[in-house]
């Protein structure tokens, strides 16, 4: 059974026992800034699971999106993936736990649904503690379908209780569904130790409140919460030992394959395939709800998990640009079940496109950085280490994140210092927010923090007016205090709003992208060479810093910048006006 009958049935069945199909919540969780992603079906429902009334009403079926990032490090395995598709419905003090078992065996066995054997199934119950009694409602109901007792595990909170999300809260027990994959026939007794039973749908009763005193008092609203994974339930029917092996992941990989030019194989995928199809269908799904590659929260996760994807992509020889390919054949293929993403498939495409070219520049530079701390070590030494304060070079100069520092160390049998890691952004942020005016030797009487990002704002803005206006545009001065920028630039016409309003665009398109401010050292003919700007060039040193934002700025300047565009904030022009003959002035600020 494929997995798009799977979700097929799954809707139609529960909307067939009186349920309301309910659209799947974005990725980013609204209102919720404890939680980075959406996890689980039951997130989007947390409210009505409170008591707030659902528009729908009180039984809803959907299929979730969800992203989970613990297990990050683990994809590349059989069986851990970062987005999955959650199969779910609820009672919001509608019906309990006798309804909920009926339609989960129903669901399961039935000859028009899954059509499961009975005798590939287990169930767990929750066995009982202090605190709460033994599930005997829920034992006695599968007892009733014909669950043999040797099949039903008493299990206690650890594995058979959910919640409370906080210190107090609703929770309550539940109860797990297993399926056999092992050799047959299954054998008679469920032991859950055994990794061949594989939970496939699990049932929570939301039935107490736990109390600031710690106790747990019946809930007058009870929920019903249920969940199944969508990939593992396919794979397992279809006797698959991981979802990789399913038709869920076939176009990717025919994309891969098609992208190195190869046959498809003939056995399992190889962990950078599984590595790179996981990724990339995730940051697909990421970039669908509006997230775009950045420093922090969802922004670093995508870009972490799009950059891994790269890295790769490199082990399996590919050194063409080919994310945009493999998010292609993902917009294809589940572009009719989540309508965003074809909606929004040209600024998948472009974002994927910037963010690979970016990095295909910072990953070079950073590699051969890396390799160079590598080969300094003496082969001879047991305990090879990386030190924070280089680990932390690598992710300043050339934004490689910690982890991928970590994980390329690990490759070469090196650990990485992440305390003094950790300690050098500290004391990096530290610095930031001071000033450092022996750090900057650029004659500019204020090197506070915001001053440095006004300062680096000016390289953006003079980018995007030679952008707009013609490569005649040239900075004819600049006036930038901790408030605000001021910046004279050759021109003869006075600015249209259009021309300024494209040129502000921009600019905030370049901090959007997050780019990293990479600040080289070299003497000024190389400084040309190299297709840098620089004006007047008479005040210059022999060796000159020359600041490179991607691939939007390079300029010569001894002033202090910002460590990436994405720590500016927003752009905004307040105005344009002329300065002097064929030289016109803009004030603008960045609002954080």
């Amino acid at each position: 059974m494929k997995e798009s009958e799977i979700r097929r049935k799954y809707i139609e069945f529960f909307k067939s026992k009186g349920h309301q199909e309910i659209k799947s919540a974005s990725l980013i969780p609204e209102n919720d800034p404890t939680c980075l992603f959406t996890t689980a079906g039951m997130h989007p429902l947390v409210p009505y699971l409170q008591g707030a009334k659902h528009p729908a009403g009180t039984r809803l079926t959907d299929y979730q999106k969800c992203i989970r990032t613990g297990d990050i490090d683990e994809v590349g395995d059989a069986v851990h993936l970062t987005f999955f598709e959650m199969l779910g419905n609820w009672s919001l003090g509608d019906y309990f736990k006798k309804e909920a078992i009926d339609f989960s065996f129903e669901f399961l066995t039935g000859s028009e649904n899954l059509n499961i054997p009975l005798d590939m199934l287990a169930v767990t119950v929750f066995a009982g503690d202090e605190d709460c009694p033994f599930d005997s409602e829920a034992y006695e109901l599968w007892r009733a379908h014909g669950i043999p007792a040797e099949r039903i595990a008493k299990m206690g909170k650890k594995d058979n209780w959910w919640g409370p999300a906080g210190v107090t809260g609703p929770c309550g027990p539940d109860t797990e569904m297993f399926y056999w994959t092992g050799p047959l026939p299954a054998p008679k007794e469920f032991d859950p130790a055994d990794k061949r039973w594989v939970e496939i749908w699990n049932d929570v009763f939301m039935q107490y409140n736990k109390n600031a005193e710690g106790k747990f008092e019946p809930l007058a609203q009870r929920n019903v919460d249920t969940g199944m994974g969508l990939e593992r339930v396919t794979a397992i029917l279809q006797g698959k030992t991981s979802c990789y092996e399913t038709e869920i992941f076939a176009p990717i990989f025919a994309a891969l394959d098609a992208v190195r030019n190869v046959a498809p194989a003939d056995g399992p995928r190889s962990s950078s395939e599984r590595i790179i199809a996981d990724h990339l269908r995730a940051a697909t799904f990421i970039l669908a709800d509006g997230i775009t590659p950045g420093k922090v929260d969802q922004p670093y996760v995508l870009r972490r998990l799009i950059r891994r994807a790269i890295r790769e992509g490199r082990k399996l020889g590919i050194t063409e640009n080919f994310t945009g390919r493999i998010a292609d054949a993902v917009i294809t293929e589940f572009g009719d079940v989540y309508p965003e993403l074809a909606e929004n498939r040209t600024r998948i495409l472009e974002e994927l496109d910037r963010e690979e070219k970016q990095f295909a520049v910072t990953l070079e530079k950073g590699t051969h950085e890396f390799q160079k701390l590598i080969d300094r070590v003496p082969p001879h030494i047991a305990k090879k280490v990386i030190s924070g304060k280089n680990a932390f070079n690598l992710y300043e100069t050339y934004g490689f994140p910690i982890e991928l520092t970590i994980e390329m160390a690990r490759e070469k049998g090196f650990e990485v210092d992440r305390a003094g890691y950790d300690a050098a952004f500290v004391r990096h942020q530290e610095l930031s927010r001071a000033g450092a005016e022996q750090k900057f030797k650029g004659g500019l009487a204020d090197n506070s923090e915001a001053t440095a990002a006004l300062h680096s704002a000016t390289h953006l803005l003079q980018a995007a007016l030679r952008k707009v206006l013609g490569t005649h545009v040239e900075q004819r001065g600049s006036n930038i205090t901790a408030e605000r920028l001021r910046f004279d630039f050759s021109h003869e016409e006075k600015m249209t709003p259009e021309q300024l309003a494209e040129v502000e665009a921009l600019v905030n398109d370049a901090i959007r992208r997050d780019l990293p401010i990479v600040c080289e050292e070299m003497d000024i003919e190389s400084a040309k060479a190299s297709g840098a700007m620089g004006l007047f060039e008479n005040k210059y040193a022999e060796r000159v810093k020359v600041y490179t934002m991607g691939d939007v700025s390079k300029e010569i300047c001894g002033g202090p910048h910002a460590s990436r565009t994405g720590e500016l904030g927003t752009f905004k022009i307040l105005k344009e006006e002329s300065s002097s003959r064929g030289v016109r002035r803009i004030k603008a600020v960045l609002v954080k």
